[in-house]
């Protein structure tokens, strides 16, 4: 029930036309696809920039919390934000 959408003649007659015209546009495109031509998501081919994943120097669990303004239990401790503490 919920696919079904009202719609007067009107309507109807203007969808169905533009409609044809997209099942037209689909034909042509089938027309020129054939098996020698690759399907694609996108006109120009993409591929991801990485860098090499080095592991470099990291920071001892002491340094990160030098400067902390609070910590507990060798974590930063902070505000509660849900007014409770948990």
């Amino acid at each position: 029930m919920l696919a079904r959408i009202q719609l007067n003649d009107d309507e109807v007659s203007r969808l169905t036309g533009q409609l044809d015209a997209i099942v037209d546009n689909i034909a042509k495109v089938s027309e020129v696809a054939g098996p020698e031509v690759a399907a694609t998501s996108h006109p120009i081919p993409l591929s991801n920039v990485y860098r090499p994943d080095v592991v470099g120097e990291t920071l001892t669990h002491e340094q990160v919390l030098q400067n902390a303004p609070d910590q507990a239990d060798g974590r930063f401790r902070v505000t509660a934000i849900l007014g409770e503490e948990q």
